[in-house]
């Protein structure tokens, strides 16, 4: 078993523990709070967070972990080009409204690229996980593994989109790429999923998002054969200011038209990021 492999393992570890506690949250219940940009914050976020980062300091210490809440209560570790992304509970909107798509995500960046990740939809028993350069794979209920590949390009393309933030701009986007195209819209980092495990053809997001939203989404769908362009056509990259994307497109590995002319204010700078 590789460095990678091993550590694969403590991640997808981590995220079932998270997945866990956010489950029990649910079953006794739980507060709304809002934080400086008004997305909402629950016990469940905080709870996943802490498992996570004790998890990660035992499986990769000295490996700096920049995740959403520690990010939002000011505490950003020094680091440089390794890093891991953590998002605790990602569609926490979903979360608070009793929806089952939201995830446990975990991603390490390397170089500015992902390098491996895992996207745990705790109330579907499903894990995905992937590793650039060998491969992704997905794990049901009792843990069995399959492996996911993206699917070749059809004449017709199936998007999947975010169900909080479809916008017209994401409407005309596609209907220039594939007029009378079909999409169905799902909660949180699963889009990438969708797309890794060849369901749907294409996900575009045409607003701002933070880092962590997605990179271990990223890193499967590259380790399933897929891509992932920011607005002007180049491969989506990490580190930018204050952990931003201003946009991005995910694609089954074929290369479409950049959405940077669709974007409107969102190009240069827009809203904050509200997940994905």
């Amino acid at each position: 078993m590789t460095n990678d492999q091993q550590l694969i393992q403590a991640l997808s570890d981590a995220a079932r523990e998270a997945g866990e506690a956010i489950r029990a949250v649910r079953r006794r219940g739980f507060d709304v709070a809002h934080k400086g940009d008004q997305s909402p914050v629950t016990e469940a976020d905080h709870a996943a967070e802490r498992i996570i980062l004790a998890a990660l300091a035992q499986a990769a210490p000295g490996v700096p972990v920049i995740a959403e809440e520690e990010v939002a209560a000011g505490r950003i570790p020094a680091h440089d080009d390794l890093y891991f992304l953590v998002d605790p509970l990602d569609g926490t909107k979903e979360f608070v409204r009793g929806g089952d798509d939201y995830t446990v995500n975990i991603g390490l960046i390397a170089g500015g690229a992902p390098r491996l990740g895992v996207v745990l939809a705790p109330e579907q028993e499903r894990l995905f996980a992937g590793i650039v350069g060998e491969g992704a794979w997905i794990e049901g209920p009792g843990s069995q593994r399959s492996s996911i590949r993206t699917r070749e390009r059809g004449v017709d393309l199936l998007a999947v989109a975010s169900k909080s933030h479809f916008t017209q701009n994401t409407s005309d986007y596609l209907d220039s790429l594939c007029p009378g195209c079909g999409h169905v819209s799902v909660g949180s980092s699963l889009k990438f999923c969708i797309v890794a495990e060849g369901q749907a053809d294409i996900y575009p997001r045409l607003s701002p998002t933070s880092e962590w939203d997605t990179a271990a989404g990223h890193a499967v769908l590259l380790a399933a054969g897929g891509r992932v362009d920011a607005p002007d056509g180049q491969p989506l990259r990490y580190g930018k200011r204050a952990f931003l994307n201003r946009g991005f497109l995910a694609t089954a590995g074929w290369e479409a038209p950049p959405i940077a002319g669709f974007m409107g204010e969102f190009a240069g700078g827009g809203d904050l990021p509200q997940g994905v």
